[in-house]
C-alpha cells in the first residue's frame, strides 16, 4: 500500500510501482466515483482492448428475421 498526498490543485500522483504494474499512461482517461467512505479511480479502457477478452464465450445467438436492420 501506498501513500499519497492532494496537492492544492487537487491532485494526486500515482506512485510509479502502481503506474508500471497498471500499464497507466500520460493522458489515460479514468472515471472516479464514491463508494461509501472510498473514492475508487478506474482507467477507461479503450473498446479495441477488450477484443478476445473473453475466450470460450458463446455468440451464437438465434435471431428473428426483424431483428437486422
Amino acid at each position: 500500500m501506498s501513500t499519497v498526498i492532494l496537492s492544492s490543485k487537487y491532485e494526486i500522483i500515482i506512485p510509479e510501482s502502481i503506474r508500471e504494474e497498471a500499464g497507466i499512461r500520460p493522458g489515460q482517461k479514468f472515471e472516479v466515483f464514491r463508494v461509501g467512505g472510498i473514492i475508487e479511480v478506474v482507467p477507461i479502457e479503450d473498446i479495441k482492448s477488450a477484443c478476445g477478452s473473453l475466450p470460450g464465450l458463446n455468440t451464437e445467438v438465434e435471431r428473428e428475421a426483424d431483428d437486422r436492420v
